[in-house]
């Protein structure tokens, strides 16, 4: 298993469903992500770089795009939940919807993308 799975397999309902579901909206977006570890959290990866991570907090559930810009760009679907400039942060009874899950990994993936076509040059 890796290190998202195990992670998942972990948790207890219903945080388990909430933070299983961002994980499967994020391999439909990136079905080449894999599994690591990313600034000490399991994270989907892609093309090397951290993509994803979705963590259980005290009060919250907590998604990690690794890119304050991303979440900049995709504050018109978060409308109605805490954010930073690092954090989407939601609970199983009020959870992210598919559309700001995909539109987040979207945006993450193209940043990735952009990146590796810079160093390319």
């Amino acid at each position: 298993m890796g290190e998202v799975t195990e992670y998942v397999a972990g948790l207890h309902e219903p945080v388990r469903s909430a933070v299983e579901g961002v994980f499967l909206v994020a391999r439909e977006v990136v079905p080449g992500a894999e599994e690591g570890r990313s600034y000490g959290m399991p994270a989907l990866r892609y093309a090397g770089k951290p993509l994803l991570a979705v963590m259980e907090a005290r009060a919250h559930i907590g998604l990690y795009p690794f890119s304050p810009a991303v979440i900049e760009a995709a504050a018109d679907v978060l409308e109605g939940f805490d954010r930073t400039k690092g954090t989407v942060r939601f609970t199983p009874e009020h959870p992210l919807p598919e559309e700001a899950v995909r539109r987040l990994v979207s945006l993450r993936r193209e940043e990735i993308d952009a990146a590796a076509a810079g160093r390319r040059r």
